[in-house]
Formats: C-alpha cells, sequence, structure tokens
C-alpha cells in the first residue's frame, strides 16, 4: 500500500485524532524506505498492524465529591502492542485527555519501550479527571472508582501502568491500595510505587535525569558537555524538576520553568534553594509558578497569552532547549526564535512537544534534536527496573539503579545514532530511533504469527 493509501487509512478510521494522525505520520515518513525494501514488512502488513490497538477499554467512573455530589468522567487504557512485553505506559489525570491523545501516546510508547531494551510493550491510558484542586479525599475516592473498572484489565504479566501527567506518587498510592484490595494479592502491577511498598530507588528522577544523561551524550559527539551550558526547561512537574536538578549537578545553569499559567525567567540560574521551593510549591501546596518571584525577586514572571502565535519563553538566549511541558508546545515560530538565538541542542522531555514544522527547522538548521521517544526513556527504562526487582523482590541501592539508567540512555544514544547512520542519515536521532524502535517491534511480530 503507498504512503498516501496508508496514512489515508489512518485518517478515515481514526476521524479527527490529529494528535495520532500527527505521530503516526512521523514514524511512517522515517520507516518508509525501510517499508519499500522490505517484502516481509510489506506482506504481513507490519505498519497497519502497529496502527491499530490491540485493545482499547474505555469506561465510566463515578466518584462522590466533598460537598456530596456524583461526578462523572472517562477512563481509558489503551494496550497497543505487546510483541516484546507486557503492555507499559502511563496514566495521565487531566481534562484535555482523549482518545487522540491516548493513542498517540501508546504509539509512542511502543517504540520508546522498544529502545530501552527491556522487554516492555506500549500502553497508555487515563482520564479526563483534574486532581488539580481536588482534596485528598476527592482524588482517593476517584482512583478507587478508576481501578474498580481497570483492574479487570490490567497485571503485572499484562499490563503495567504508571504516572504521567497528573499522576504522581499520591495517585499511584491510591490506585494500588484499591488494585491490592480488589485482587487480594500484592504484586507489582503499578510502578512508580512508593520505596517502602514495591518502589524503585530513582525511579521519581528517572525521566529528567535520563533526558540530561542522553543530552550529554548528544554533545559528547561535538566533545561538548552540560557543564556551563544555559538551559532553557518549560514545564515545573516531575519530568522538568529532575531535569533542572540534573543540570545543576552537572555543571550546567537552568534559567526557566513554567506551569499552564505562565513562565519564570531567573538570569543567575535556578540553585538547588531555588528548586527545593519548586518542588514544595509545585508537589506540597499544589501553588503556581508566579509565586516563585515572590521568594527570589531578582527572577521575572510572565503570563502567558494562550491566543498567541509562539510562547516567548522559547525567545530567551540559551544553549540548550528542554521542553518537558506537554505535547505540540514548540511550533515553527519557536523553533526560528531559538535558532536565532543559536541554540546548540533540543532535547524533548515531554511527549511530542514539537511540531513537525520546528523539528523541520531545527533538522534545516543543525541544530542537534532528540525525540521524546529516545531522550525521554528513561522514566519507563527504570519502571522496567522496578519491575523486575518486583519480579524477584529485591531492591537495588540508588546507585546501582543510577548507574543502570546511565548505560540504558548511552545505548538509547549509541542505537539511534547507529540506525541512523546505516540507513543514510547521518546524525539524526528522529529517523534512528523510528527506524530502530520499529525493526524491534516488526521483527517480534513476525516472529508470532498474524495474530
Amino acid at each position: 500500500m503507498s504512503q498516501e493509501k496508508i496514512l489515508k487509512q489512518v485518517e478515515v478510521r481514526n476521524p479527527g485524532e490529529t494528535e495520532f494522525h500527527q505521530a503516526v505520520t512521523e514514524v511512517y515518513e522515517s520507516v518508509k524506505p525501510l517499508l519499500d525494501s522490505s517484502e516481509k514488512y510489506r506482506n504481513f502488513k507490519i505498519f497497519e498492524r502497529m496502527v491499530e490497538p490491540e485493545r482499547f477499554i474505555s469506561f465510566r467512573v463515578t466518584w462522590m465529591d466533598d460537598r456530596g455530589e456524583v461526578q462523572v468522567n472517562r477512563g481509558f487504557r489503551i494496550q497497543m502492542n505487546s510483541a516484546i512485553g507486557p503492555y507499559k505506559g502511563g496514566l495521565r489525570f487531566h481534562p484535555s485527555v482523549n482518545l487522540s491523545i491516548l493513542k498517540f501516546l501508546a504509539f509512542e510508547q511502543t517504540f520508546k519501550n522498544a529502545l530501552t531494551g527491556l522487554p516492555m510493550g506500549g500502553g497508555k491510558g487515563g482520564s479526563d479527571f483534574d486532581p488539580k484542586g481536588k482534596s485528598d479525599q476527592e482524588v482517593m475516592r476517584f482512583c478507587q472508582n478508576f481501578m474498580l473498572e481497570l483492574e479487570k484489565h490490567i497485571g503485572h504479566r499484562t499490563d503495567v501502568p504508571a504516572g504521567d501527567i497528573g499522576v504522581g506518587g499520591r495517585e499511584i498510592g491510591y490506585l494500588f491500595g484499591a488494585y491490592r484490595k480488589a485482587r487480594n494479592e500484592f504484586t507489582g502491577v503499578l510502578t512508580g510505587k512508593g520505596q517502602g511498598w514495591g518502589g524503585s530507588l530513582i525511579r521519581p528522577e528517572a525521566t529528567g535525569y535520563g533526558l540530561v544523561y542522553f543530552a550529554n551524550n548528544m554533545l559528547g559527539t561535538k566533545n561538548k558537555t552540560i557543564e556551563n551550558k544555559r538551559c532553557l526547561v518549560s514545564g515545573s512537574g516531575n519530568v522538568a524538576q529532575y531535569t533542572i536538578e540534573k543540570i545543576i549537578q552537572l555543571g550546567g545553569i537552568p534559567s526557566s520553568a513554567s506551569d499552564s499559567s505562565g513562565y519564570i525567567v531567573d538570569e543567575k540560574g535556578i540553585t538547588m534553594e531555588k528548586l527545593a521551593f519548586i518542588k514544595d510549591l509545585k508537589n506540597n501546596r499544589r501553588g503556581r509558578i508566579s509565586e516563585y518571584v515572590n521568594a527570589f525577586p531578582e527572577a521575572k514572571y510572565f503570563e502567558t497569552d494562550h491566543s498567541a502565535d509562539h510562547n516567548p519563553l522559547w525567545n530567551i538566549k540559551a544553549d540548550c532547549a528542554f521542553p518537558c511541558a506537554t505535547q505540540n508546545e514548540i511550533n515553527a515560530l519557536d523553533a526560528n526564535n531559538l535558532v536565532g538565538n543559536k541554540i546548540t541542542m533540543l532535547a524533548e522531555g515531554a511527549n511530542m512537544p514539537c511540531t513537525p514544522e520546528a523539528i523541520e527547522v531545527f533538522l534545516s538548521n543543525e541544530v542537534m534534536y532528540s525525540p521524546g521517544k529516545a531522550s525521554n526513556a528513561g522514566g519507563v527504562a527504570t519502571s522496567g527496573l522496578e519491575m523486575s526487582q518486583n519480579y524477584m523482590g529485591y531492591n537495588w541501592t540508588a546507585e546501582e539503579v543510577d548507574n543502570k539508567l546511565q548505560g540504558i540512555m548511552k545505548d538509547i544514544h549509541d542505537t539511534c545514532l547507529a540506525a541512523a547512520e546505516k540507513y543514510g542519515h547521518k546524525g539524526n536521532y528522529m529517523v534512528g530511533a523510528n527506524i530502530a524502535g520499529f525493526i524491534k517491534v516488526a521483527d517480534s511480530m513476525i516472529a508470532q504469527g498474524v495474530i
């Protein structure tokens, strides 16, 4: 089937799912030469099968708020591909959650997990429930009712969810407690658990730490490091926090953070003391990033204009950029601003934070660019390590997990570069990541027959 027919079929069968169409198109354009030259991939309709979830679960979640009113939300789980292991991917609680976003995330997750070298398939799930502004009791009641349905479809050898936007340690605790009671068993069915009940050291830090490890490997190809590099970071959640932390530890200068309301710029650099304030603000007090300037008045706060055609955060002079907020937060105008300010490297911490047009700007201007499926794979890699520890009933030390994480990120980096060079796109991390992930999943699917 031609490229036009395959992509058109995806659009027809998944109407209005723009994020999913975008993710599928990016991967297809990278692997098309491989499909054209490989009869086995064409004959087994591998790509056509990859874009169809093996299972899609949608369910109602009803719960009672603190005023005694019944609330109704939607719950989802996309079990995308299990050719190389149990479904693995996070749960996202956010009002924007819909089928298109979850399918794009599950599709991306399939290749990301393959790149880690660990036996994990791809999945994603969540709800349009918004934990912001909810009491602990309301969040607990929602999580318990969400798991009341989800537990029928997951298991530690079937599907192992984790956290994502809106699902942190608190939510994982409530979800795990509900699962344990419903199943009457204690298994590693969720990752991101607390350290006293099956969790892994370094798991909370892993996505952000892994992102910076990957970026340092990218810079290493130019005989550079992140030391003394001024770095822009978007977001202020888990990924952004630990990205900032690792940048500081490696001698870089993080100078920004953001949330949905706006962003702060700290020209003196965010220090460990300032980062501790952000962690307390976002993790404990659940406040807004605007409060940063009250504690550190030398910094500046700018409110986000959601009607603007670009984000001024990406028009600040820096050496490296780490978008860690959400999908499509950097468009072509933002990319041109970054290029104009002599950015040398961008590594994605969020999933698909750059539009296709922005990516083209980076590649055409020789900016080192890494897609999230490669550079933010540290979180799911360490989730895989948590799964291994749960299987064994054993815990590695923080140093052991961190060393394994560094090794995995180096392997992913080298695998992407090798695949890109082999297929005629030297230095292109996006093409390399897509091809390497595709080959591993595709070959596994063929070996297991037409199922």
